[in-house]
């Protein structure tokens, strides 16, 4: 079995208010099947967040594997029972990963929602964001935890996956909601729409890449052709806006992981 890493980023994003520390653990790209990434797997990786005592946890999409036709599928409800055991003061969040449309025909077929990932974690009390906000407050200081739908949701041909692909994200929309002038947390599955993302937003939480999987000497050129990003890992700084992107925890197209171990993201922000 692959260890499994903590990824700590510590830092004070630009017009964080004084004195407010938040500590955030983010868990990405699980792709739940019935041999590596199976329920004892998923109980241990939930213990090791829970023992990290975070404010608020977060969970970055791509619940469902993408290799079943190779490796069977982990039935929702029991990952979504074992992600269920996440504990934090405000609450367990989510979004949804392009693999949990994909892999889901019903979905395809309406173009839209609800998917059965989407179901099975809203069923075990996970809150589901789809282009929403919600706001929180942690020791008299607010905030606001934003989450979008995925940028790469729908699927023109099955065939070819790679191909005229439609995302159901509202960037603009989402932010509208948010009505004061207190920090943004936003969740994006997919890193690439930290192009468009204003300084208003604190910091963007995202997954997908699995940090290449591969990566040699700090470098994983693969994870730019394969997943389509100019973001690939890691704490990335740009005009003063900051993203996060996880090296996620399971497995994308082989089961193979060199020099990016399985992570848990441990973010601390003030």
């Amino acid at each position: 079995m692959v260890r499994l890493n903590v990824k700590h980023d510590r830092f004070t994003p630009p017009n964080w208010p004084a004195g407010f520390k938040l500590r955030i653990v983010a868990l990405a790209d699980i792709h739940a099947c019935t041999t590596w990434m199976n329920v004892p797997r998923i109980d241990k990786i939930v213990k090791k967040a829970n023992a990290l005592k975070p404010d608020i946890v977060v969970l970055l999409g791509d619940y469902l594997s993408g290799m079943h036709l190779m490796f069977k599928s982990l039935p929702h409800d029991h990952w979504a029972e074992s992600l269920a055991r996440l504990k934090a003061p405000l609450g367990v969040h989510a979004v949804l990963g392009n693999h949990d449309w994909w892999e889901d025909l019903q979905a395809q077929a309406r173009r839209g929602g609800p998917t059965m990932a989407g179901k099975a974690l809203e069923e075990v009390g996970i809150k589901l964001y789809s282009n929403d906000v919600t706001r929180l407050e942690k020791d008299g200081y607010g905030f606001w935890l934003a989450g979008l739908e995925s940028q790469l949701a729908l699927l023109a041909n099955r065939r070819y996956p790679r191909r005229n692909i439609e995302g159901l994200d509202d960037l603009e929309g989402t932010l509208a909601q948010v009505t004061t002038n207190e920090p943004i947390v936003m969740m994006a599955h997919e890193p690439n729409i930290f192009e468009k993302m204003p300084d208003r937003v604190a910091v963007t939480l995202s997954g997908h890449t699995h940090g290449g999987q591969v990566r040699v000497r700090k470098k994983a050129k693969s994870a730019r052709k394969r997943y389509g990003t100019q973001y690939s890992y890691g704490h990335i700084v740009e005009d003063d806006r900051h993203l996060i992107v996880s090296g996620g925890l399971g497995y994308s197209v082989l089961p193979l992981r060199f020099g990016v171990p399985p992570e848990i993201n441990l973010i601390e922000l003030g």
